[in-house]
């Protein structure tokens, strides 16, 4: 069996590390993982607010079925930060509210 030669971080293999900002604060991740994954683990589990009652929500099913999880990527608009990888330089917001 060949020697495993890559770090993991609780079952996670370490890639090329990425830097993003979140709302502007710099956040740190690898390429390729989750944008979910990142924030999680950068301390932040809400990723937008609902829009009547304006309460948290953020990753909740893992596989891109409830939106909970939606954040908005610049140039790319809304998208899933489950299904989004994390890439170098990204600007990721919180998801607007549709008042905003």
């Amino acid at each position: 069996m060949p020697e495993a030669s890559a770090k993991r971080i609780k079952g996670i293999e370490v890639s090329t590390p990425a830097a993003f900002t979140f709302d502007g604060v710099p956040v740190s991740g690898f390429v390729g993982e989750s944008l979910a994954a990142a924030l999680l683990r950068a301390g932040y589990a809400a990723t937008r607010l609902t829009q009547k009652r304006r309460e948290q929500r953020g990753y909740y099913c893992g596989m891109g079925v409830c939106w909970e999880c939606v954040v908005l990527v610049a140039g790319v608009g809304q998208v899933r930060a489950c299904l989004c990888p994390v890439r170098n330089n990204m600007i990721v917001q919180r998801a607007p509210l549709a008042d905003e």
